[in-house]
């Protein structure tokens, strides 16, 4: 069945988080990339954390005391750089071939992210990417990989599960949104194994241009 519709997570897949390494690096010198990558981790971790115990807190909030966390963890003085590294959240950089992708791809295009409007909405302004729909969590108040958030697409993109294709990076999120209900492919940018959750995504491919490869075929 041809899918109507692709929906992308956003963080990890059509955006680089780690493109953040280079301004962690300018702040502390010798500790960008460790700074980074767990900054990142424990950003993932808190969002489970909290969908867990339902206390949502916005991916805005998360995202910052993700970062205080692992600036306190490294040993690293946060203070005054505050202000620029969660700006960077605002200016990820997209994966080299995203633009190019994204142009060739048919039909209805969306993003379904944990970000909150705060984040996500000046990212996508300033990466000057178009999609029919930008969907956040925020409305749900409990993050991916909960089935609600998966529904949420089908009910403003007025399209059936069945006949959407989602699109991530995160392994977890892909089988997330596999158990659900949805057409799934995997970005395995790092030719990671899949993780034991018993399910398996549809499809997996080295970037989008794999996918752009498979949807045109």
């Amino acid at each position: 069945m041809r899918v109507e519709a692709l929906v992308f997570d956003a963080y990890g897949t059509l955006y680089d988080v780690h493109s953040v390494v280079r301004r962690c690096e300018t702040c502390f010198p010798g500790k960008g990339t460790a700074l980074s990558q767990l900054w990142r981790a424990k950003q993932l971790e808190y969002t489970w954390q909290r969908s867990l115990m339902q206390r949502y807190a916005p991916f805005s909030q998360v995202t910052r005391e993700a970062l205080a966390y692992s600036c306190a963890a490294l040993g690293l003085e946060l203070g005054e750089h505050e202000r620029a590294l969660m700006d960077e959240y605002l200016h990820l950089t997209p994966f080299p071939e995203v633009r190019a992708a994204l142009a060739r791809l048919p039909g209805k295009k969306a993003i379904l992210s944990n970000g909150s409007p705060d984040l996500l909405e000046p990212l996508v302004r300033n990466s000057r990417l178009h999609f029919d729909a930008v969907l956040s969590v925020d409305e749900l108040k409990i993050y991916k990989p909960a089935p609600q958030v998966y529904e949420l697409a089908v009910q403003r993109l007025r399209v059936p599960k069945e006949k959407i294709g989602f699109i991530s990076s995160n392994c977890w999120d892909a089988l997330g949104a596999k158990s659900y209900g949805f057409t799934v492919h995997w970005i395995n940018r790092s030719g990671a194994p899949v993780d034991a959750l018993g399910f398996k995504p549809d499809a997996q491919h080295e970037s989008l241009s794999g996918l752009v490869d498979e949807v045109l075929r």
